[in-house]
């Protein structure tokens, strides 16, 4: 059975009045640690609390905002479809990744009493804004966001789901020396993910880097940075940044006659990028600290496919396990959100997409940065570049 509602809103005014709610109430159950995929206890405890996804569901990112509220749905349905289990409802907080929509969002879940945690926030700039206000309601988040500096605020509502930029960056920089590329043109689109990532890729090649383009989300004309690397004679592009100005800057190179490989990030790794650079895709390179679908455990991918109609995408694996993680500390009775927080920092467990556990600051145990290659027309996997 599905219990789903999605929420937009634009930055509102009186947020302090938000932030005083207390987390809601619930009995102290026992029961350990579980696996994401462990069955409910059926207790019934954590009857009519709700999980929610804060994402990109509409919007240009929308792609991988969907994969992520898909995989959180399955999690939902399959938990909520087990014998005695409570029903766990799935609320939906649609940033269209936009940070100047983040702070509205997390007051809204501050105010709902019955959303215990989160399956995001999952971009970078949205995490900046949205986890203070939600450390001011307890209220916990499994986020995608690999900005490494989201680790240092001090937030112990925050959980991180990938590996961050300190690990993708260099392992991108470490596929572009060991393949003796020389002469790397870097373009990021200044969002606090594409610049945070590209910075590193810069600093990490030092002398490799011919020259260094900003470009901006929405842009859609790409001649200046075009020309800036024709000039520059470089044998590859790093751009750090999302799948749709990716798509139109590869396309753009390519129909100038610019032959660079270009390299990318996980923000690129979907479809979106197929559907916007059509034939020049071919070859692109892009590093995700994600697990491929193919690799991930148990019946996941199947399940994801016959509930959906496609197959797993870009975090996916990753957030199925996330909501799982928060759904069996329902189960093992830690209903309110400070113990729900609690429960999630001391976790430990296999997932479909790693064994799961989180260090003081909140960052993943288990890290690790694969390559995927387009390759006739499709994003294959590539080889794991950290471990």
């Amino acid at each position: 059975m599905r219990s789903t509602h999605r929420l937009t809103a634009p930055l509102t005014a009186g947020l302090a009045a938000a932030l005083l709610l207390t987390a809601c109430g619930g009995t102290t159950g026992g029961g350990e640690p579980q696996g994401p995929a462990a069955p409910s206890t059926g207790s019934g405890s954590c009857e009519g609390l709700s999980i929610g996804v804060f994402a990109a569901l509409t919007g240009p990112y929308a792609n991988l905002g969907g994969n992520i509220r898909n995989a959180a749905q399955l999690a939902v349905d399959q938990h909520n479809a087990r014998e005695g289990a409570c029903e766990v409802g799935l609320e939906e907080y649609d940033s269209q990744g936009a940070p100047e929509q983040a702070t509205g969002l997390a007051a809204q879940a501050v105010r709902d009493e019955e959303v215990v945690g989160l399956v995001g926030p999952s971009f970078s700039g949205e995490s900046r804004v949205a986890f203070p206000v939600m450390a001011e309601g307890d209220l916990v988040g499994l986020s995608t966001a690999t900005n490494p500096a989201l680790t240092t605020n001090g937030w112990t509502n925050f959980f991180r789901t990938l590996s961050n930029d300190a690990t993708q960056g260099p392992a991108a920089v470490t596929y572009l020396r060991e393949r003796g590329l020389q002469r790397v043109f870097v373009v990021d689109d200044a969002s606090e993910y594409g610049k945070g990532l590209a910075d590193l890729v810069r600093e990490g090649l030092g002398a490799a880097v011919v020259d260094s383009e900003t470009v901006q989300t929405g842009q859609t004309d790409f001649s200046a940075v075009v020309s800036a690397v024709r000039a520059s004679g470089a044998d590859a592009v790093y751009f750090g940044g999302y799948y749709a100005e990716a798509g139109l800057l590869v396309r753009q190179l390519r129909d100038n006659g610019v032959q660079a490989l270009f390299v990318t990030d996980d923000a690129a790794k979907d479809q979106g990028l197929l559907d916007t650079a059509g034939p020049a895709a071919e070859g692109v390179v892009l590093t995700c600290p994600c697990l491929p679908p193919e690799e991930s455990g148990g019946t996941f991918a199947a399940d994801y496919l016959a509930e959906f109609g496609v197959e797993p995408g870009t975090y996916s694996a990753e957030s199925f396990d996330a909501a799982n993680i928060l759904l069996a500390g329902l189960d093992a009775g830690r209903t309110t959100r400070e113990q729900l927080r609690d429960f999630v920092a001391s976790y430990t467990g296999d997932g479909v997409s790693k064994e799961w556990g989180f260090t003081d600051t909140g960052e993943p145990t288990s890290t690790s940065v694969w390559t995927y290659v387009v390759r006739g027309g499709a994003i294959t996997t590539g080889e794991q570049i950290g471990s």
